[in-house]
């Protein structure tokens, strides 16, 4: 069977016809290994439910803005790959009285760190570099620099980019470096960087590291760090409005940073210029660019055969969405959080998402964050012009409202030739026992797991019990080699929860059958949610 295109979808595989097991098995599941169906949206209705959630979406995020006095903001929703929505509140200039649009510009601070993450692997993916380069071999300064212990090994970029380097959390620090000299941080590395722990042990959330990485774009892309992103990354993304250099943004769309005061009244902060450390969080955009660039990074997802269209490849814009260094585990009331960093981009799972990539961004008279769930082709972001005022908040609620609709769903999986034709054969060994059959289909370990005799006895006692049984279901795919399809029955309906092995053709290694309270059960590793996390209401 040819590969599939990347427009396959559960039409696709009608053409397929049962083959019965007797026969070369091995030659009816071996044209099955090369069939990877891509997971699709399925409702037809989905962006309407999603659009009815608007109104709710901008009272959240309007009363989030008043109760913090927030003088300006503006928010968006990215739904495959446009932005479906975005709105503002308050000003950007108070003197002016100016209002907030899609094109006002704010700078997102901390949310630079993921465009420097991108240029970092688009230097890789061109060969100019490794991540595993040593950063001696690009600042030689570390090769004098002192490390914790004997047995540290030589600091990588990989570290570097995934905070794993054991350098100090700096962000009081940090934030006042952005117009720092590249001669000032000369002058820092030769005196060398105090670690706070030992190199790739543990997260350590540090801007000095991405202002180095900054200072590796420039070397091996051999132009300044602030125009390869600008020519390499934004121009290619459309990003026509954003920009590292505040003094080139027009007074006329330019937000005014604020800090709001104890006694309530606003202090216009000094606008930071670009230097050094602009790689850490040096970056002015517009709702409009943001949009672009969060469509952007949810367009890396599903895994496909599609030409690539981006400035940088989408298995590696997939590759800054791993979670690389774990940080924590949260618990709030009965929701709890796992997190941690991949590359520019923070990582998590909780009792709702399994996936989330997010960042946030604080300086001097800003406050951003911006978050997307690859799975579900959804992104949101909101941009403020007060200090530290991060509205990861308001995104958050967000979410909820949104899974209301009943329009956030996750792609789903069509099944594999593999999965549906395996389905088959159980099918068939459920109606009527076949040992030459059952030891054809199996893989080397199952019915040493579990003996033949066994095997037949658990599933005629649990026919026994659940009486007359119609055809099975449909195959519900985890992925191209794990699924369940479910038998209904005179008295309840029996899951079947299975996984082939990694052999050519693919074999069945795992089965489990029972009985459910409910045809919704999904059996097998819960999917929503890390080992040992409470996901009660």
């Amino acid at each position: 069977m040819p590969k599939t295109t990347a427009n396959a979808t559960c039409a696709n595989l009608t053409y397929m016809r049962f083959i019965p097991v007797s026969g070369l098995l091995a030659a009816t599941l071996l044209f099955a290994s090369d069939t990877y169906p891509l997971p699709a949206f399925t409702d037809t209705t989905r962006a309407a439910k999603l659009a009815a959630a608007m109104p709710e979406i901008d009272r959240i995020f309007q009363r989030y803005a008043t109760d913090r006095k927030i003088s300006g903001m503006v928010w968006g929703v990215v739904i495959d790959g446009k932005l479906a929505h975005v709105d503002a509140t308050g000003v950007r200039d108070r003197a002016a009285n100016s209002p907030v649009t899609a094109d006002t510009v704010f700078r997102v601070a901390s949310m630079t760190k993921s465009f420097t993450a991108l240029a970092i692997l688009k230097l890789r993916d061109e060969g100019k570099l490794s991540l595993e380069d040593p950063v001696a071999k690009w600042i030689p300064e570390f090769a004098k620099m002192e490390l914790p212990t004997r047995d540290s090994a030589p600091l990588r970029i990989r570290n570097i980019m995934s905070h794993s380097a054991g350098f100090p959390e700096d962000n009081p620090w940090g934030d006042q470096q952005l117009a720092a000299t590249e001669a000032d941080l000369t002058k820092w590395l030769q005196k060398g960087i105090p670690f706070s722990t030992a190199p790739g042990t543990r997260y350590e959330y540090s801007n000095y590291a991405f202002g180095l990485l900054g200072r590796i774009v420039t070397k091996a892309s051999g132009m300044a760090y602030e125009k390869y992103v600008q020519t390499q990354i934004l121009a290619k993304l459309q990003m026509n409005n954003s920009t590292f250099e505040f003094s080139q943004v027009p007074a006329a769309t330019r937000a005014t940073g604020y800090r709001l005061q104890p006694d309530g009244s606003y202090l216009a902060e000094a606008p930071l210029p670009h230097g050094a450390f602009g790689a850490m969080g040096g970056l002015l955009t517009t709702a409009n660019d943001l949009g672009k660039y969060v469509a952007f990074h949810l367009a890396a997802w599903p895994p496909r055969d599609d030409a690539e269209t981006g400035p940088v490849r989408r298995a590696s814009v997939r590759e800054m969405a791993h979670l690389w260094t774990p940080s924590n585990l949260t618990v709030k009331g009965t929701q709890a959080t796992e997190s941690g960093y991949g590359y520019g981009l923070r990582i998590s799972t909780d009792c709702r998402f399994e996936h989330i990539a997010a960042h946030g961004g604080g300086l001097p008279g800003f406050g951003s964050y911006m978050a997307w769930l690859p799975e579900y082709g959804v992104g949101m972001f909101a941009m403020a012009n007060q200090t530290y005022v991060g509205p990861a908040e308001p995104i958050n609620l967000t979410w909820d409202v949104l899974l209301k609709t009943g329009g956030l769903q996750k792609r789903e999986l069509p099944p594999s030739p593999a999965l549906t034709q395996m389905r088959d054969h159980l099918a068939g060994l459920w109606n009527k026992w076949d040992e030459a059959k059952a030891q054809q289909i199996a893989a080397m370990n199952f019915f040493l797991d579990t003996p033949v005799a066994q095997r037949k006895g658990d599933m005629q006692k649990l026919k026994d019990e659940m009486g007359e049984c119609k055809a099975a279901g449909p195959v519900t795919a985890e992925n191209w080699l794990r699924g369940q399809f479910n038998i209904s029955c005179a008295k309840g309906t029996i899951g079947a929860f299975f996984t082939l092995a990694p052999t050519q053709p693919p074999a069945l290694q795992h089965l489990e059958l029972r009985k459910l309270a409910s045809e919704k059960v999904r059996m097998g590793a819960p999917t929503g949610a890390p080992a040992g996390v409470s996901c009660s209401q």
